[in-house]
C-alpha cells in the first residue's frame, strides 16, 4: 500500500490574501468587477470570503492586475491531503457545482461554460 500527498488549497486562507493584496494596490471590490467586465461583484466577494475561487484564468488575470504570479495569491492547507493507493481516491471535482444557485438546479451545458470564459478572456487581452 502506498500513500501519496498532494497539497491543497486553503480557501479562506486564499480569500483573505486576494482581499490584502487587492488593498495593498488600492483597489476596491468595483474596480476589480469592472476590470473582470462582471456585471455584479458577488463573485469577488465570494473570493474574498473564501467561498469559491477565481477559475484558472480569471487567477491568471488577477495575478496581472495585482501584479503577482499566481501563485502568490493561493494559499496551501499546512496539512497535506494524504490517501491510500490502494484505497478509495479523493472524488473528482464537480464543475457544474460552480453554477448551482438555489433559485434554479438547472446546469449550464459544458461548453456554455468554456464560451463565456473565452468571450471574457480573448487571447489577444492576455499576450
Amino acid at each position: 500500500m502506498s500513500m501519496k500527498q498532494f497539497p491543497v488549497i486553503d480557501m479562506a486562507a486564499t480569500g483573505e490574501n486576494i482581499r490584502r493584496l487587492r488593498l495593498a494596490r488600492g483597489l476596491t471590490v468595483r474596480d476589480v468587477q469592472r476590470w473582470f467586465g462582471f456585471e455584479e461583484p458577488q463573485a469577488i466577494y465570494k473570493w474574498q470570503r473564501g467561498e469559491s475561487l477565481p477559475t484558472v484564468d480569471n487567477l491568471y488575470a488577477l495575478g496581472s492586475l495585482l501584479e503577482v504570479p499566481m501563485d502568490r495569491i493561493l494559499v496551501p492547507r499546512e496539512q497535506l491531503h494524504i490517501y491510500s493507493s490502494s484505497g478509495p481516491k479523493p472524488a473528482a471535482f464537480d464543475f457544474y457545482s460552480l453554477y448551482s444557485s438555489e433559485k434554479s438546479s438547472r446546469k449550464p451545458p459544458l461548453s456554455a461554460a468554456f464560451r463565456m470564459t473565452s468571450a471574457r478572456w480573448p487571447l489577444s487581452r492576455i499576450a
